[in-house]
C-alpha cells in the first residue's frame, strides 16, 4: 500500500495523514473546507518540527514526510491508483455513510475502504456498500504520530484477506493491531468512555473537583493522564457522542452522557481544541 488518501483534516485526520507520509507513503488528505486545509497545512509542520525537535525523527525525514503529503479540496478523479482510502470525518454515521457511498464509485475493486470510527459499527456502515468485504476499521489514537495501538474492526462482511492486509500493513507503520469484534464502542472506547463518563458525574455530583479526580486516577491507578484531562484532549463533543452511540447499540440508559457534559459541550466547552473544557488552556499552558 503505497498510495493512501485519508478523508478529513481534523485532529486524527492531520496525525493518520502525517504518520502515513512519515513512513515514506504517498499520502493525499482531502476536505471540504479550505481552511480546515490551510489550517492542516500549518498543524502538520508544527506537529514535524516538534518531532524534530524532540529527536522522535531527522529533519531529512521531516522534508521527506512534507513531500509525501498533497492537499487536495476535491477528489474529483476516478482514483484507480489509490490502495487505501481512509476516513476520518466527523463521527457521524450519515456523514460517513454518504463519503463512503460516493468513494466507492471511484476507486479500484482492489483498494480497501477503512474507518478511524472510534464508536460505529462498521457493519451498519458497509450495509449500503456493494463490496463490504473489503470495508474494514482502523480506529487510530491520538496522537497518532505517536500512540502504538490500532483497533481494527471486523465488519459481518468484511473478508479474512482485507484484515490480513491491514494487519500486515499496521505492523509496517510501527503500529500495533489488536482486532476487535464489530460491538459499539469496540474494545477502547467500551470500557473508556463509562469511566470518563463517570469522572465527569463525580465532578457534577461535588464528590471532587478536577484536580483531585484526575490525581485519583493517576497517582492510585497508574494512568498517565486524568480522565477529565483525557476528555479535554478526545474532545467533549466527541465523547458526548460515543456515548450516545454506546446507549442506542446496547439500548442500555447506563451510557447516557453526564449532564455536566451535554452542558459543556452545548456551552462549546469541548476541550483543548476550544481551549477551555475542564481545564482553561488559556490561563494554564502545562495542561
Amino acid at each position: 500500500m503505497n498510495n493512501i488518501l485519508v478523508i478529513g483534516s481534523g485532529v486524527m485526520g492531520n496525525g493518520i495523514a502525517e504518520l502515513l507520509s512519515i513512513n515514506g507513503i504517498k499520502t493525499t488528505i482531502t476536505d471540504t473546507s479550505v481552511k480546515s486545509l490551510n489550517q492542516s497545512k500549518e498543524k502538520i509542520l508544527f506537529s514535524l518540527n516538534s518531532l524534530v525537535n524532540k529527536s522522535k525523527i531527522t529533519n531529512r525525514q521531516k522534508n521527506i514526510a512534507l513531500e509525501n503529503i498533497d492537499f487536495k479540496e476535491k477528489i474529483d478523479q476516478k482514483m484507480n491508483n489509490l490502495d487505501l482510502v481512509i476516513e476520518a470525518a466527523t463521527e457521524d454515521f450519515n456523514i460517513k455513510k454518504e463519503i463512503f457511498s460516493t468513494v466507492e464509485k471511484k476507486i479500484s475493486p482492489d483498494c480497501i475502504l477503512a474507518s478511524n470510527t472510534s464508536s460505529i459499527s462498521i457493519s451498519k456502515m458497509a450495509s449500503q456498500l456493494k463490496f463490504p468485504e473489503r470495508f474494514i476499521g482502523m480506529h487510530f489514537f491520538n496522537p497518532a504520530t505517536i500512540m502504538k495501538l490500532v483497533e481494527i474492526v471486523k465488519g459481518q462482511k468484511t473478508s479474512t484477506e482485507t484484515c490480513n492486509k491491514i494487519l500486515e500493513f499496521t505492523k509496517r507503520i510501527g503500529k500495533i493491531g489488536v482486532i476487535s469484534k464489530d460491538y459499539p464502542g469496540f474494545i477502547s472506547n467500551r470500557i473508556l468512555m463509562p469511566m470518563i463518563n463517570e469522572a465527569i458525574e463525580a465532578l457534577r455530583q461535588n464528590v471532587a473537583g478536577v484536580e483531585e479526580i484526575d490525581s485519583v486516577m493517576k497517582l492510585g491507578m497508574a494512568h498517565p493522564m486524568g480522565p477529565l484531562k483525557l476528555a479535554d484532549l478526545i474532545g467533549l463533543d466527541v465523547c458526548k457522542s460515543i456515548l450516545e452511540v454506546l446507549r442506542d447499540g446496547f439500548n442500555d440508559a447506563k451510557y447516557n452522557p453526564s449532564k455536566l457534559l451535554v452542558k459543556m459541550v452545548n456551552e462549546g466547552k469541548l476541550g483543548r481544541k476550544t481551549k477551555q473544557g475542564f481545564y482553561n488552556y488559556n490561563i494554564d499552558k502545562n495542561n
